[in-house]
């Protein structure tokens, strides 16, 4: 008696090349960064424009004149620093995967998560007052 598996040999799957998921999926744009002043924080965001200088909504910062100046204090395009696009987590990109995962969450997630620690313990402090 022969041996069903041996008469039709099962052929391994071939696993799929993740370059061939990555160039069929529509890449999303990425969003423009922002520019912080250096001299007073004010934060360009090109989402919003310059109400004051009349720039439109959506303007990149490279495509700012360079007659523009700071709204806030008045300085000079060159005096702006890129500080990412908006909701990026903080941090060098190398540094990201380190760590639990805290990494890679947003400032904002961030502050979520240590107040909410924070809001615990001090709820846990206060329930000793209970046991009495």
């Amino acid at each position: 008696m022969t041996n069903p598996l041996e008469e039709s040999p099962i052929e391994p799957i071939a696993a799929a090349d993740p370059s061939a998921i990555e160039a069929t999926s529509p890449e999303t744009p990425a969003p423009p960064d922002r520019y912080e002043c250096r001299s007073c924080g004010y934060v360009y965001e090109p989402a919003k424009g310059d109400e004051r200088r009349q720039v439109a909504p959506n303007t990149p910062f490279e495509s700012l004149p360079e007659t523009w100046r700071c709204p806030v204090c008045g300085v000079k395009k060159y005096q702006f620093n890129n500080i990412g696009p908006a909701g990026k987590a903080s941090g060098f990109d190398e540094n990201l995967g380190y760590g639990i995962g805290v990494n890679a969450l947003t400032p904002g997630a961030k502050n979520l998560l240590i107040f909410s620690v924070l809001g615990l313990g001090i709820l846990l402090l206060l329930s000793f007052y209970g046991l009495s």
